[in-house]
């Protein structure tokens, strides 16, 4: 039996209970991916990210309780976090590779700049599993990787209530519901269905969809958002041409060890 570290950290929030779970392994070489799955799936949370470092370059992946994802943003700003705050990592910037390609985060006297790549929805044809799924109807609905439903306002987005007896039959990693916000640039909230997270609390890679968005919609590169599940996350935005910088705070909840 071996015993590895692992974190638990709250990701865009600057206090515990709030933003979005986490868990981090640190791994001197990579475990078998099912034996990286089944630790996913015991931990029961949104994500679960493992990491082994070669030099400089950190080769993060990102399991869900039931796969491996291409594209994780609350469990990459979790685990800056843990290199920069329980590994003493002393250089302000962590270079990540991943199945998505190069990623960087910085340590902005504490704020968390992730640099992701765009990914600005496209107008589609939904499919009917997907309309019968929404509570009421989208003023637009697009899509990249997830679905993305575009509302009239906040509180359309707050009142929002998923069907997954509809939304199960969709083929789609997630569905982005989202507005503008009365006292942020946008909202949004973030479902995944035929699994068990149903709804995310932050999700950090959604904004990579979000912020192109929204940026040719309100003509700012700019923004702050949140998300405006339960729990709750603040994210500050910024488009950059094929990037964007996605920004937050983390709160570390707990630490401990597997036994594999």
């Amino acid at each position: 039996m071996t015993s590895l570290p692992f974190y638990q950290v709250d990701a865009f929030t600057d206090h515990l209970y709030g933003g979005n779970p986490a868990a981090v392994c640190p791994l001197k070489e990579w475990l078998p991916t099912e034996t990286m799955q089944h630790l996913a799936n015991e931990n029961n949370l949104s994500e679960t990210a493992f990491f082994v470092q070669d030099g400089d370059v950190f080769h993060l992946r990102w399991f869900t309780p039931e796969l491996e994802i291409d594209l994780a943003g609350h469990p990459t700003l979790a685990t800056a976090f843990v290199i920069f705050n329980e590994l003493g990592y002393k250089k302000n910037i962590i270079h990540f590779e991943t199945k998505s390609g190069a990623l960087h985060v910085t340590n902005n006297n504490g704020l968390l700049e992730m640099n992701f790549p765009s990914r600005m929805p496209v107008h589609c044809n939904p499919p009917n599993a997907l309309l019968e799924g929404l509570s009421h109807q989208p003023q637009h609905i697009y899509k990249s990787r997830d679905y993305f439903l575009v509302y009239k306002n906040e509180e359309e987005v707050r009142k929002f209530v998923p069907d997954f007896e509809w939304l199960n039959k969709v083929e789609t990693l997630g569905i982005i519901v989202t507005a503008k916000g009365t006292d942020c640039d946008f909202v949004s909230r973030f479902f995944v269905p035929n699994s068990v997270i149903g709804e995310d609390p932050v999700t950090g890679s959604a904004h990579a969809t979000l912020i192109p968005y929204w940026s040719k919609e309100l003509n700012k590169t700019t923004m702050v958002a949140k998300q405006i599940s339960k729990r709750g996350g603040l994210l500050f935005c910024e488009a950059k041409g094929t990037r964007v910088i996605i920004s937050g705070k983390a709160v570390l909840y707990m630490k401990g060890q597997y036994f594999v």
